[in-house]
């Protein structure tokens, strides 16, 4: 059996490294004095756990919680002084990146049964990632774990492995050239050019020649030739989004390209063959606009032969705090250096949010907190989600019930010292199932 792996921070004194020793006896360990040492550790060897033991001499809690942050794939337990967490920014370390902590002296059989419980955690939540990543690929481009994002990864693993057209259909700022993207790059083409072309986007008078390309003198001032979009996809895809502003005579012509493998640039009488495998992509129902007559039917079959369905944000509750923070980090270089994290307040609204703009959204208002952002933490306003308070309701049949829940609430943050992540565990629920619980009973952690 493969030995657990622990990294511990604990300053270089004799009796305490022997007194967690002793806690840790069936663990490989590897112990460093200070913070630098094991950033240096971590970015050159990989640990599910990590062991904190305070020193408030050497350790300021900033310090510790910018570390605790940029390595919170692992499970961290921590050892504090009692008077230690007196102070509230001790105390904020414990509840907002700690999975468990003791109080010194330490108990050797208690922390060996936390170690052993948080590797067990860690290696679930491993095994729960990987298989939720479609084949463990971390570079993804999909982010999430919920059940719609599952389901969209197999559909991506699917239908790349096939050069068949595929029709994706999401809402606007969904994801769909996302999902194009990864569709592209699990396939046989990713070595090929992935070329994204907005139907919409581009003047009707200029789709023909921009798509087909055209010879010398086609038209006034084509004073040389010009490849199309689609010819220089060859080798690899062509995303065609907002397929369904395609103009109608435009239709007929992607039609005989899809059908012959073939195109004809502008002002000339020579066919080119392509090889080029096509996905497009609309916000809008097709089937719709083929029945009013905006969308040929023959075409849409064409498309339709994939078809590929982007889930809605609101459909992605339990993804919200994880994109949230992979946007916070992938635009990080806005915002300022004293910046840290999302206040739990500021999770609240995001769960609150029904987020009617998708993941365009999420990214633009997490982009305006970098910015607008005064303090350590971003708070809703930051985000522009400032919640309204709701008037008081008379009690209802279920009120009973409800007071029953904020109890069991209550008395479980009690018992794990108001650890959410711990406490949400000890119910059985997820961080983000906790964190919607305590919004909905007015209970801010």
């Amino acid at each position: 059996m493969t030995r657990k792996r622990l990294l511990c921070i604990a300053p270089d004194d004799k009796d305490t490294r022997a007194l967690l020793e002793e806690a840790m006896h069936d663990w490989e360990i590897r112990s460093v004095s200070n913070l630098g040492d094991a950033g240096r550790e971590l970015r050159s060897d990989r640990y599910l756990v990590g062991l904190l033991v305070h020193d408030r001499e050497q350790h300021r809690p900033a310090d510790i919680d910018t570390f605790l942050r940029r390595h919170s794939h692992m499970q961290w337990v921590g050892v504090f002084h009692p008077r230690d967490l007196e102070s509230t920014p001790c105390r904020d370390l414990v509840v907002e990146h700690l999975c468990d902590y003791h109080t010194a002296p330490v108990d050797p059989v208690r922390l060996a049964h936390t170690l052993g419980h948080a590797h067990g955690w860690a290696m679930l939540r491993g095994h729960t990632n990987g298989d939720s990543m479609a084949g463990g690929d971390p570079s993804s481009p999909l982010i999430g774990t919920c059940d719609a994002i599952g389901r969209l990864r197999a559909q991506v693993s699917r239908v790349a492995k096939v050069a068949a057209p595929v029709l994706i259909w999401g809402e606007s700022g969904s994801g769909k050239e996302l999902t194009a993207q990864a569709i592209h790059a699990q396939s046989d083409r990713g070595a090929g050019p992935f070329v994204p072309i907005n139907c919409g986007a581009i003047a009707p008078s200029l789709i023909h020649s921009e798509l087909f390309g055209y010879e010398r003198g086609a038209f006034t001032g084509a004073t040389r030739g010009k490849a199309g979009l689609i010819e220089s996809a060859d080798g690899g895809t062509l995303f065609l989004d907002e397929i369904g502003d395609l103009p109608k005579d435009l239709q007929a012509n992607l039609l005989r390209f899809l059908q012959e493998k073939t195109i004809c640039r502008l002002g000339s009488t020579r066919n080119i063959r392509v090889d080029v495998r096509v996905i497009a992509a609309s916000h809008v129902q097709l089937q719709q606009a083929v029945a009013s007559g905006a969308f040929r039917e023959d075409l849409y079959y064409r498309l339709a032969v994939l078809p590929v369905t982007v889930p809605p944000l609101r459909e992605r509750r339990d993804d919200l705090v994880t994109l949230a923070e992979h946007f916070f980090h992938a635009y990080a270089s806005e915002k300022s250096p004293r910046l840290k994290g999302f206040s739990n307040r500021a999770i609240e609204a995001i769960l609150d949010h029904d987020w009617p703009g998708n993941v365009r959204e999420l990214i633009n208002r997490v982009r305006r907190a970098l910015v607008m952002s005064d303090g350590r933490l971003i708070m809703p306003e930051d985000l522009g989600l400032t919640r309204a308070i709701a008037a008081p309701t008379p009690a209802a049949l279920d009120d009973t019930r409800m007071r029953s829940e904020r109890r069991a609430l209550r008395e479980c943050l009690d018992r794990s010292g108001h650890n959410v992540s711990r406490a949400a565990r000890d119910l059985g629920v997820s961080r983000t199932t906790m964190y919607r619980l305590l919004s909905k009973h007015g209970m801010r952690e």
